[in-house]
């Protein structure tokens, strides 16, 4: 008789950590040959710090290539790693011989996609939307296209529900929708964030990365202390080594970024020349000012006064927050693979496992960034208001401009003679 799901998961929680099979070596022949004649933590740090270097290149470039180029990597990177979780459950399911789930899953990534990509379209490229009969259709009624989209979807999957096999489907139902909310809604949360400005796309991420490795680093040096039992490899030398090195990593990655309009201005849709311009007059975060250093800490600078950006102040909070909080995102992500007996989501990347191996914590991150930006940091937004007038018709706008000079008038801004 068939065991469950339940029955299956008690199953393999009765057995020990060591029974956790490796992950498969996807390291590259040649890397294997150069490293054969170390030990295999030796082997591990060079395979981590190569590919880690290579990484890091690459992103560079992107960076270089302009945002839609980071936001097709993002949509990449969040396709990537719904596969990766996707197909975790997809072993447990596919036991069963059960139709659809695959099929599935993948259909509401799309619908959510979407709906969230639709979104984004509507608040940042109006101008565009205007110009085209056929896209004004699908904006005006995104929303219910949307809804029409998922509703498919769930009578779809009601459709396919097979008899004695009903629990067992509603919870790959609800490992879908969990997966949709950790990436889809996140990666949407991350483009968020860099159309405010890549500096709060940038400073989070490189906070998030540098806080790996040199947690990474001081463990592997100086590490004998277990932090957590999620993550026996973790110490406490790397967890404090990590947090002031990522402090003092994007507060000075901020101050270099803060001076380049490229980076601080907020990311817009030209209309005129089909393309993402990053041109403005830097806002207040970005301009020096003068703060005056505190008594305790004067003694040791020599220093009363220091000229800095505001927006490095609010670089210690996001780096924080990536060395302090940011690490459960990883925690917690250890805690999902050992419920399941794996050591990593994927093989992806060698020495590192899967993508989302390596993004579990950014996705965190997005969240606290964005919650952040319009907490502390955004206020109205005239450039996004005047995008939404221009959709209405034009009677509409004649009647927001009347609206809007009364108003005026009433506050002794415009002259009463104007009126009429």
């Amino acid at each position: 008789q068939e065991l469950d799901l339940e029955e299956r998961l008690c199953e393999l929680d009765l057995r020990s950590d060591s029974d956790i099979p490796p992950s498969t070596d996807s390291t590259p022949e040649i890397l294997k040959r150069v490293l054969s004649g170390l030990s295999a933590r030796w082997k591990n740090w060079w395979i981590r710090g190569i590919l880690t270097l290579a990484m890091i290149s690459v992103f560079f470039l992107i960076i270089y290539l302009g945002s839609f180029m980071l936001m097709l990597l993002v949509l990449s990177i969040q396709v990537k790693c719904y596969h990766e979780i996707i197909t975790i459950g997809y072993r447990v399911y596919h036991s069963y011989d059960l139709p659809w789930f695959r099929s599935l899953s993948w259909y509401f990534l799309l619908c959510v996609n979407y709906f969230f990509y639709g979104e984004t379209v509507a608040d940042y490229f109006a101008a565009f939307v205007q110009r085209r009969e056929q896209l004004q259709f699908l904006i005006r009624y995104h929303r219910f296209i949307s809804f029409a989209l998922y509703l498919t979807g769930f009578c779809m999957f009601v459709l396919s529900l097979v008899k004695k096999h009903y629990r067992l489907q509603f919870y790959m139902f609800a490992w879908t929708h969990v997966t949709l909310l950790i990436t889809v809604t996140q990666s949407h949360l991350v483009i968020q964030n860099l159309f405010e400005g890549m500096i709060w796309f940038l400073v989070p991420i490189s906070s998030v990365i540098c806080n790996d490795i040199a947690a990474y680093i001081f463990g592997f040096f100086f590490g004998r202390t277990p932090l957590i039992k999620l993550s026996p490899k973790k110490t406490w030398e790397g967890f404090i080594g990590g947090f002031f090195s990522t402090v003092v990593f994007g507060f000075t990655f901020s101050y270099f970024l803060a001076q380049h309009q490229y980076f601080v201005c907020p990311v817009e849709y030209n209309s005129e020349t089909n393309r993402f311009v990053t041109e403005c007059e830097a806002s207040e975060l970005f301009q020096m000012k003068k703060y005056s250093v505190p008594p305790l800490l004067q003694a040791v600078l020599g220093w009363e006064t220091v000229m800095m950006y505001p927006f490095q102040m609010h670089s210690i909070a996001l780096s924080t927050f990536a060395s302090l909080i940011g690490p459960f995102g990883g925690f917690f992500a250890s805690g999902f693979k050992r419920a399941f007996k794996i050591k990593d989501f994927a093989d992806t990347i060698p020495g590192h496992g899967g993508i989302m191996d390596r993004f579990d914590c950014q996705y965190l991150m997005a969240t606290f960034v964005h919650v952040y930006i319009t907490s502390f940091i955004r206020g109205p937004n005239p450039s996004k208001l005047l995008k939404q007038l221009l959709i209405l018709q034009p009677e509409q706008q004649l009647s927001v401009y009347k609206s809007l000079k009364s108003h005026l008038v009433e506050k002794g801004i415009l002259q009463p003679s104007l009126r009429g």
